[in-house]
């Protein structure tokens, strides 16, 4: 059972960061440092570092008033093409507990994957159709709801690991729909 809790722990953070790559690097990091919820193993018992969190909390604060800014934000989803699965990998790799069973090259593949799918939905369709249907009015409120369900799916995913699982399944389940539909609307009217 440490082994699944490891592992879907693993996921959800990851796609976590998918959302915003600091927000759970410093859940964890934070988690790591100050309680037993979570074991982090050397080399990724630096996240623990008080000088890592002061910079994951600049980050943060850096990273949520440029996604709230037009024009800049964009730059930022950019930029954060890299940064987001590259978080994705470290947590998926600092996490999952069972890393001295997956191969590491695995496990930073994984968090890669998950965070990488996460941020191109994020920002290839959800986001573009926000700007699009809200003229960019809502681009705001659904940062700050992704900043909001990054911070929680964080806390979750290592609380309750398995309840983080299910709510990533159905809602990458909700997306893909609602993209097949849409999909299917546009070729009906063509």
């Amino acid at each position: 059972m440490d082994v699944l809790s490891g592992l879907l722990s693993a996921f959800g953070l990851s796609a976590s960061a998918g959302l915003n790559a600091y927000i759970p690097l410093l859940v964890v990091a934070l988690l790591g440092r100050f309680t037993n919820l979570i074991k982090l193993n050397p080399p990724w018992d630096t996240l623990t570092n008080g000088w890592i969190l002061g910079l994951l909390i600049v980050l943060i604060a850096i990273e949520f008033f440029a996604d709230k800014v037009p024009a800049i934000n964009h730059i930022n989803d950019l930029i954060q093409t890299i940064v987001r699965p590259t978080a994705g990998a470290i947590l998926f790799a600092a996490s999952a507990r069972v890393i001295t069973d997956i191969h590491p090259v695995l496990a930073l593949s994984c968090g890669l994957v998950v965070a990488g799918t996460v941020h191109a939905v994020k920002a290839i369709a959800v986001r573009p159709a926000v700007t699009a249907s809200t003229g960019g009015a809502a681009n705001v409120p659904v940062s700050i709801a992704e900043d909001l369900i990054s911070t929680l799916l964080s806390i979750l995913s290592v609380v309750i690991p398995l309840l983080i699982a299910m709510i990533v399944i159905l809602f990458t389940s909700w997306i893909i729909w609602k993209l097949w539909r849409r999909a299917n609307q546009e070729r009906s009217r063509s």
